[in-house]
């Protein structure tokens, strides 16, 4: 399916400023061309080049990139350097301070929710709370291989927690700050965690949430499970609950676990400055990160060291053409991919300065983007296309009240970006001179696959265009061919890259079926894919049961499972209907058990169900009555045929399978409404 507007917008072609190509690193269409093919068919030569630029304690030996794609040959694995010996800590901080002589350069600028609290921390500064952190969770016990759950706001203490995870070869696991208590236990579960980093609470907006509350429920969950192996929780004092001299916040009244609990400063602040490094394999675990899957259980995605550091730290210098003298934001929170790669390892591999938010687009006011962008003279801005839809809905006033000059590359993630917000972004934000780089990639790929690049792509609004170098992407049919020039279809991949994920947490037999089992030989996006006559993709949207809220990738499984846990539940299908503002939201049909009533307060019931088992962002924004579901004689859901009723389509196609059509009229009679 083609995101509507495209069509007319394809052939609107922007071409990169001049000005962008004098010094950029990739400064022409050609140069990306030469270099990409490279990337093909030497990617020995072309690989061996970008790890020259980092610390190795042990080279590699034999060839450097290995893997095996095709599941009916072998065990599906990807390895990376393997015999080499580095840290990824190591590098970004110490490399940076000892050898680039970057230590008196300014890492963050941190801003939180409120303009008042504001930090900011050098190269030099940064080494130091990490080795700290680092001292601290080893104190505690914490050794070479364990995993560590961090389920904190964007606070610097975040990026200290997670380079002193990578700093002692330990397995950070960070979970987003907005999921729920049962959200987190599963994680923790999943991954044997033996220590949990939270805060005690944080401000999103106005809104108090007590993060120190919803890390003790998720430990409880835990324990009634019999799976808990935290054995201690270190919690973060927050900055805005330190104004006038308040060590405490009372509006939280946090409970303390004496045997469990560690405050941050107590076990931090006297910590020795001074770590060692552990020298680690290439190819050890570096994170884990959950993404929703469409069985419902989040896969704990597995990322190793070497390849995530040169993917993320070449993708940035890249993609964001970056230089000494920028500064750089992206919006994004740590809690997802786009968080590691580029707000933590990427820019800290290139010794980038870096702007880290806590807050929200729209507190105290509309223009508080702007208003940073100005204050910080920020030179690249990466956003999501849902925050740019919100902005936009306030106009250009409140940007004009800003200077946005500095600004010289604009980017995009998360979701396809609509042609009417490419736009907006590109003219009224970017004020007609910046190049917006619609970058595609997921958790699983680490790092920007398809992406343009900003001094030698021509844009097309709405399309991700090209491959990022060492990616081969390829178009199939349903029957797994391979589809040549113009053609739409599913998204895959040939050949690996060194930052693609090397499992699922865990589960070999779960990383295989997901990603090879359908198309053996071939990495599967799950995401379909248009290519135009130019060669330029148009990622068209998920093909499984997911779907993309606000940049946020979720499981309609995920939701269904919490919808039929009420009481009152007796079935639930889940689907995508098209949003304004996040793209999309989640469209519920729920049929009751017998003599159960649907009324308002039962939908208030679900909702606040699918919030406390998921998290706020997996809110429903409609739920529709369902005595029945369409079904195939097999007993099959048409999910088909209930995101054509949810999203309004007259025409509903082919119904002759269905075990009982009347079923399709009784959802359409009340399906307006459901939506209004």
């Amino acid at each position: 399916m083609v995101v509507p507007g495209q069509q007319n917008q394809e052939e609107k072609v922007f071409y990169p400023p001049e000005d962008l190509r004098v010094d950029a690193h990739v400064p022409d269409f050609n140069s990306y061309l030469e270099l990409y093919k490279k990337s093909i068919e030497e990617p020995e030569a072309f690989w061996r080049e970008v790890a020259q630029e980092f610390y190795w304690k042990e080279l590699p030996n034999g060839q450097l990139l290995q893997y095996n794609f095709d599941v009916t040959k072998e065990k599906v694995y990807v390895k990376f350097m393997e015999g080499a010996k580095t840290n990824i800590c190591y590098n970004v901080l110490d490399h940076n301070v000892l050898t680039r002589n970057l230590g008196e350069k300014v890492a963050y600028h941190w801003e939180g929710n409120s303009p008042d609290l504001r930090l900011t921390i050098t190269y030099s500064q940064l080494l130091k709370q990490v080795c700290r952190c680092a001292n601290a969770l080893k104190k505690l016990g914490v050794k070479k291989g364990d995993r560590v759950a961090i389920y904190l706001p964007m606070i610097p203490e975040l990026v200290y927690s997670m380079l002193a995870c990578a700093r002692i070869g330990a397995v950070h696991s960070i979970v987003f700050a907005g999921f729920s208590s049962e959200s987190l236990a599963e994680r923790i579960m999943d991954a044997q965690c033996s220590i949990l980093l939270t805060a005690d609470g944080v401000y999103r907006g106005e809104k108090l949430i007590n993060l120190k509350q919803i890390a003790d429920e998720a430990l409880e969950h835990c324990r009634e499970k019999g799976l808990l192996t935290v054995q201690k929780c270190m919690v973060v004092k927050h900055h805005a609950f330190r104004i006038n001299g308040n060590d405490t916040c009372n509006k939280l009244q946090t409970l303390w676990n004496a045997e469990c609990d560690v405050w941050w400063d107590e076990a931090v602040d006297n910590a020795s400055e001074e770590c060692d490094p552990e020298w680690m394999d290439a190819e050890d675990p570096l994170f884990v990160l959950y993404t929703s899957g469409s069985t419902g259980k989040p896969k704990g995605v597995l990322h190793t060291i070497a390849g995530y550091l040169l993917y993320t730290s070449l993708t940035f210098k890249y993609v964001f053409d970056h230089h000494q003298d920028d500064v750089y934001w992206c919006t994004a929170d740590i809690g997802w991919i786009t968080g590691h790669s580029y707000i933590t390892y990427g820019p800290l591999a290139n010794g980038a300065t870096s702007v880290l938010f806590e807050g929200i687009p729209v507190y105290p006011h509309v223009g508080r983007f702007w208003e940073i962008i100005e204050k910080y003279r920020v030179s690249k801005f990466y956003t999501a296309p849902t925050a740019i839809r919100l902005l936009m809905k306030y106009g250009i006033e409140p940007l004009q009240k800003y200077d946005l000059s500095s600004l010289r590359v604009l980017g995009t993630v998360g979701e396809p970006i609509n042609p009417e917000a490419w736009m907006w972004y590109h003219d009224a934000v970017g004020q007609g001179r910046c190049p917006v780089v619609d970058t595609f990639w997921q958790t699983e790929t680490g790092g920007h696959v398809l992406t343009p690049l900003p001094a030698a792509t021509p844009l097309k609004p709405g399309s991700a265009t090209l491959p990022f170098f060492g990616v081969l992407p390829i178009i199939l049919n349903e029957h797994g061919e391979e589809l040549e020039g113009e053609a739409e279809g599913y998204l895959v991949f040939k050949k690996p890259w060194p930052g693609i994920m090397r499992g699922v947490y865990g589960n070999q037999e779960c990383f295989e079926n997901t990603y090879f089992k359908k198309f053996p030989g071939f990495y599967v996006t799950g995401d379909g894919c248009r290519r135009d006559k130019d060669g330029y993709y148009w990622i068209t949207g998920r093909i499984d049961d997911m779907l993309n809220v606000s940049g946020h990738l979720l499981s309609t499984a995920e939701v269904e499972a919490a919808l039929t846990e009420h009481s009152a539940v007796a079935e639930a299908a889940v689907v995508s209907r098209p949003h304004i503002v996040k793209g999309e939201c989640l469209y519920c049909f729920v049929t009751l058990k017998d003599f159960r009533e649907f009324n308002h307060s039962l939908m208030d019931e679900l909702k606040r169900k699918v919030r406390e088992k998921i998290g706020p962002i997996a809110t429903p924004d409609f739920i529709q009555n369902a005595p029945g579901l369409p079904k195939t004689r097999s007993g099959k859901i048409m999910r088909r045929v209930l995101r054509q009723i949810a999203r309004n389509e007259k025409d509903l196609g082919d119904l002759s399978t269905l075990a009982d059509p009347k079923v399709v009229e009784v959802l359409l009679s009340q399906r307006c409404e459901a939506a209004a």
